[in-house]
């Protein structure tokens, strides 16, 4: 399986606009920029995409960790927090990811919740991915 989006960027660095399109198209033409990057302008960016990505991949791991072990959920809320810094030297890097769970798992207690959610953080293709610090917040309802 292969999954596609195209990036058009026009301008320099600073001053440029650049647009983002998901074969999907639930992304179409969706502006990014250095205003949308590093301040607070409407828009998307790579970070805020990684992000999306990293919760929605994590969550659905979770859902087949919890179905595997004979469990169904009502809900399960996931907020991930991506952290862009400065490297030394000039430049910038993803130092972390910061994953925040809350579930609602009828019958599930907190000690296999926990193992199901961790197995589901390490498992997730797009943890597996980042080269970053993640991190998990897990809250059992």
């Amino acid at each position: 399986m292969i999954r596609k989006a195209h990036a058009v960027w026009r301008g320099t660095g600073r001053d440029g606009t650049g647009d983002i399109t998901s074969d999907s198209g639930v992304l179409s033409k969706t502006p990014y920029s250095y205003k949308t990057r590093f301040e607070t302008e409407p828009g998307t960016n790579p970070e805020e995409l990684i992000a999306a990505a990293h919760a929605g991949c994590f969550t659905m791991a979770l859902a087949f960790q919890l179905q595997t072990a004979g469990f169904t959920p009502t809900e399960l809320t996931t907020e991930a927090a991506v952290t862009l810094v400065s490297e030394t030297g000039g430049g910038f890097k993803i130092s972390k990811s910061a994953l925040t769970l809350t579930a609602k798992v009828p019958g599930l207690d907190k000690t296999k919740f926990e193992e199901l959610a961790g197995n589901a953080e390490k498992g997730c293709p797009v943890s597996k991915l980042l080269k970053a610090e993640i991190t998990l917040d897990a809250t059992l309802l």
